[in-house]
């Protein structure tokens, strides 16, 4: 049966019929196998160890547990396992406690916890992911008490008080981290009828439109007390990343009317391709980073989310410009999918210079934690072009996930994607069940599952409706009737 669907899955356009049941049914058979695991060893932990067979807390989320709970809500639910999803629904009803003490990530707790609360809501109308989502973003909102509104990196969700952390420049907050709330929080007005979450999000936006910006640039580091950036180090990867993915998605979030969003996201593009975009000599289309004007000629695997970023948001830029953008977004997926070898598992950071072409010359960088962005990219450049290079190179995928980092008890990420003897690094992310496995499902499912005219995902692949400007205006004229 394995090979039957290794092969029908590969070469799928022959087989159209079959691929569409079958391949889909093998992810879902990876998230129950994944899903059993953390049930069996680490259930309410936030993490499945499952080389020790036991749970992880961390330190991310200020004493709050069970993320592979919320982080997996929809992609149960999604797929069609009901009584796995039943189980974790009764989990967040009985077992949920969000009066927590402890130090948390305001951006990890949004994307992970408000966001999978907010498409468990949407998805089901269960009244409980509501009122539980509505009840932890307002455990969120002390961080924005700053001089400037730019809200700090951490936060005792109990007591209130915020705080920097403690690596970040002169006590800096990080713009992926503040830049990657927008989403979330308006529709945390749109539940709670509390206009102050989108207040925040705008503040946010207003401040960095008003602000001077090297070369059209955005600094990761911007002081929350003056307002001003800390230090010039711009990256499309990690620190930088999903600020530059919300706005776009920002504008199409709001049914294309929030120009704003629209007309920053353009801008920042502009200035990302005259100052960042490269060439290798091998001809491969990458992103480098930019330290105070000098090229660092690194590409992060976090930065692989951008090819499905620039392909959404091609047809609404310029008219000339919108092949553009496909193709610039078709070769940044290409430069991301060469980075996965000869695992056919990419590194966390890989190079353009010394001869080395979208290869990690550190030992350091050489890890794979079961990330999801480079299958983010294929399942968006698939939506957009169905061109069946990106379901194939998806499968490459799903067979190295297989070999590598399946173990008896789970998935693990590993530690070298150069050598086929792997070593294994014991930790099941929750975004392997929230973004990994779902993306996959979708690049083998039909377009009308979740369709991108409807939904936009959050950094963390949860989905949120589209907020349709006319059905709030049906919705007033109801309420005005009654």
């Amino acid at each position: 049966v394995a090979k039957l669907i290794v092969t029908r899955c590969r070469w799928g356009d022959s087989l159209q019929l079959i691929d569409r049941f079958v391949c889909p049914l093998f992810m879902l058979q990876m998230m129950k196998f994944a899903w059993d695991n953390y049930k069996r060893y680490a259930w309410g932990k936030n993490e499945l160890r499952p080389l020790t067979r036991n749970g992880h807390i961390g330190n991310m989320f200020g004493g709050l547990r069970g993320a592979s709970i919320i982080d997996s809500l929809d992609t149960l639910y999604v797929m069609g396992l009901m009584d796995e999803y039943n189980e974790a629904k009764e989990w967040v009803q009985t077992s949920l406690d969000l009066n927590s003490n402890g130090e948390a990530s305001l951006f990890e707790v949004n994307i992970r916890y408000v966001g999978g609360l907010l498409s468990a809501y949407y998805l089901t109308g269960e009244e409980l992911f509501k009122n539980k989502v509505v009840e932890l973003g307002e455990k969120l909102l002390p961080a924005f008490n700053t001089p400037t509104g730019i809200p700090r990196g951490v936060i005792n969700l109990g007591s209130g008080t915020s705080w920097s952390w403690g690596w970040a420049s002169a006590g800096s907050s990080i713009l992926a981290e503040f830049g990657t709330l927008h989403l979330e929080f308006v529709h945390l007005t749109q539940l709670s009828n509390n206009p102050i979450y989108t207040e925040k999000v705008m503040n946010i936006r207003k401040l960095l439109n008003k602000i001077e910006k090297p070369h059209g640039l955005y600094p990761n580091f911007l002081s929350p007390v003056s307002g001003n950036w800390v230090q010039h180090h711009v990256s499309i990867g990690g620190l930088g990343d999903s600020f530059y993915e919300y706005l776009i998605k920002s504008y199409l979030m709001s049914d294309k009317t929030d120009e704003d969003a629209k007309t920053t996201y353009y801008n920042a593009l502009e200035a990302i391709e005259a100052n960042l975009v490269q060439k290798s000599p091998g001809g491969l289309t990458y992103m480098a980073e930019w330290r105070g004007g000098i090229l660092d000629h690194k590409m992060g695997h976090l930065a692989c989310f951008s090819g499905g970023m620039i392909g959404i948001g091609a047809d609404d830029g310029a008219p000339e410009k919108r092949q553009h953008y496909l193709d610039l977004a078709a070769e940044i997926t290409h430069t991301c999918h060469e980075s996965y070898t000869p695992t056919k598992l990419g590194p966390e950071a890989f190079r353009f210079d010394s001869g080395a072409e979208a290869t990690a010359t550190r030992l350091s960088d050489r890890y794979y934690i079961l990330r999801p962005e480079v299958i983010e990219s294929y399942m968006y450049m698939w939506r957009l072009t169905h061109d069946p290079k990106y379901r194939e190179w998806g499968w490459e995928a799903v067979e190295a996930l297989e070999q590598h980092c399946r173990v008896d008890s789970g998935f693990s990420g590993i530690r070298d994607v150069y050598t086929t003897t792997v070593s294994h690094d014991n930790m099941q992310q929750s975004f392997f069940l929230s973004e990994t496995l779902k993306y996959l499902y979708l690049l083998f499912s039909d377009d009308d599952l979740l369709p991108l005219e409807d939904w936009v995902f959050n950094t963390e692949a949860h989905p949120l409706p589209i907020i349709r400007t006319n059905c709030l205006q049906n919705e007033a004229t109801q309420d005005k009737t009654l």
